[in-house]
């Protein structure tokens, strides 16, 4: 017999039998970390890769050199925000000494400082009462009536006695040496060169305070110009303005240390101190160059208001020129 052969199926798809789709089944952790795997060699190629590598220090160089132009180019048609011009008066706040001016330029004077906020004036006139009181002659004039001392008695007695019998002669030739060297031990105390920068800065706060405080430049500059009202602006006349305001200055209590020039003058010695410690040892310092940041936004902030309200008077000509501020210290957007 035969064999039997079976006959072949159809391809074709059965209309009676429904189509059924079968999803692959995949489990949950297989794709995520072929994935991470994916991701962990692209990192490790794009670390590794020196043509990739290359690229990048490429683009980064020519970032910062690109940055680099645009800032000197702001400073040089602006000047630098955060300096400005070297001045005599900013000079001085690394040491805190007065400086003098021209005969010819208003400016209120300025006064010697003491370390520990000594006055120099009471400091000399105590001196010279110290003088006086140091060793009070009284105390050369020998006893009456006394008992004398002998070397047999007590001894420790005996060598007071012979100390106690100098002349005053003597005394007196001895005193201005004693008396140079307390005063020169005085005066190295109360120095402020050998204070530290917080003594300083102190300093240097009192003497913003002085020399752009109102209630001493209200008595050498004048009062701000009058603003033009709209109506009737052509048909009044306008009123001369006095060489000085001496009128406002009666009226303070005490020294002025809320006006904008004050601030702005020691927002700057703050400014100073804190970019010449970034400069020389707080390279990575992130928190004191945010403090920088915020400072001289800051003073950025009060100059415009002080231009603002001043319309380019005396008083803001003062604060400029003496401080030595440049347009980049207020003018477009500062980034550090």
């Amino acid at each position: 017999m035969p064999p039997r052969i079976p006959a072949f199926s159809c391809l074709r798809a059965s209309a009676c039998t429904p189509l059924r789709l079968t999803l692959p089944t995949r489990t949950f952790t297989s794709t995520a970390r072929v994935q991470a795997e994916s991701i962990e060699r692209r990192k490790k190629r794009l670390a590794s890769d020196p043509y990739i590598v290359a690229q990048r220090n490429q683009k980064k160089a020519a970032n910062l050199s690109r940055r680099a132009e645009l800032e000197e180019a702001r400073v040089t048609s602006l000047g630098d925000p955060v300096r400005g011009l070297p001045t005599p008066f900013v000079q001085s706040f690394d040491t805190g000494k007065p400086i003098t001016h021209e005969d010819a330029k208003k400016m209120p004077k300025d006064r010697t400082y003491l370390n520990y906020a000594f006055d120099p004036k009471s400091v000399k006139q105590q001196l010279k009462k110290s003088e006086e009181l140091a060793i009070p002659l009284k105390a050369y004039a020998k006893p009456q009536n006394t008992r004398p001392l002998y070397p047999w008695g007590d001894p420790l007695q005996y060598q007071q006695a012979k100390e106690n019998e100098k002349s005053a002669e003597e005394t007196e030739e001895q005193k201005p040496d004693h008396h140079a060297r307390a005063a020169e031990a005085i005066a190295r105390i109360t120095a402020l060169e050998n204070g530290s920068s917080k003594d300083r800065m102190r300093v240097n706060i009192t003497r913003c305070v002085d020399t752009f405080g109102r209630h001493n430049t209200d008595r050498i500059f004048p009062p701000k110009a009058p603003s033009l009202t709209k109506s009737g602006a052509g048909n009044e006349a306008h009123r001369i303005r006095p060489e000085t305001n001496v009128a406002a200055a009666s009226k303070r209590v005490g020294p002025d240390t809320g006006s904008s020039e004050v601030q702005i003058a020691i927002l700057t010695a703050k400014i100073r101190t804190l970019a010449d410690f970034l400069q020389s040892r707080g390279k990575g310092d992130k928190h004191n160059k945010r403090n920088l940041r915020l400072l001289v936004h800051r003073r950025q902030k009060l100059l415009q208001y002080l231009r603002r309200k001043e319309r380019g008077g005396p008083r803001w000509q003062h604060c400029i020129e003496t401080l030595g501020l440049t347009e980049g210290t207020w003018r477009g957007e500062i980034s550090l």
